[in-house]
Parts: C-alpha cells; sequence; structure tokens
C-alpha cells in the first residue's frame, strides 16, 4: 500500500518551515510508524518448523534423561534450574 504525501513550497516559505510541514504530514498519515513497526517484523515459524523443534526438543530432554541415568550429567543448580523429581 503506496501512500504518498506531498508538500509543496508556498510563495513566502522557507525551506525549514517546507520540511517541518512535511514531517507533520507523515506523521499524521501513519507512514512513519508502519514502517517502524514493519522494521523488525520476523515471520512467524512454519509449521513444519514448529515440528521441527519441538521433536529437537523431545530428543534433547531424551538424551538428558539418558545422561542422568547414566550419571554422566548433573542438572545445573541454580535460580533458573527446574528440580526433577
Amino acid at each position: 500500500m503506496a501512500l504518498n504525501a506531498e508538500a509543496e513550497k508556498m510563495n513566502n516559505e522557507n525551506n525549514v518551515s517546507l520540511i517541518r510541514r512535511f514531517t507533520k504530514r507523515i506523521r499524521g498519515s501513519g507512514v512513519l510508524m508502519r514502517v517502524k513497526r514493519l522494521r523488525y517484523r520476523t515471520r512467524p515459524t512454519s509449521k513444519y518448523g514448529q515440528k521441527k523443534r519441538a521433536l529437537k526438543g523431545i530428543e534433547r530432554k531424551k538424551e538428558i534423561t539418558r545422561l542422568i541415568k547414566l550419571g554422566k550429567y548433573t542438572p545445573k543448580r541454580g535460580p533458573n534450574a527446574r528440580r526433577s523429581s
């Protein structure tokens, strides 16, 4: 959606006031806010990507439980550590 904002120079208007008037029109039209909002937008993850990520997490949990049973892994102890029952 292209929305152009124009500001033409009037007879006795200097450049500074022309720029000020132009920026007011840009702000009022919402173009600037839309561009700022879309600047860092990330695409939503696809269903395939979500499934792939979930499978990786499941595999990681299986591997950690296997290592814990073998005694080769000790869970972290700290403020963000999960408690195993």
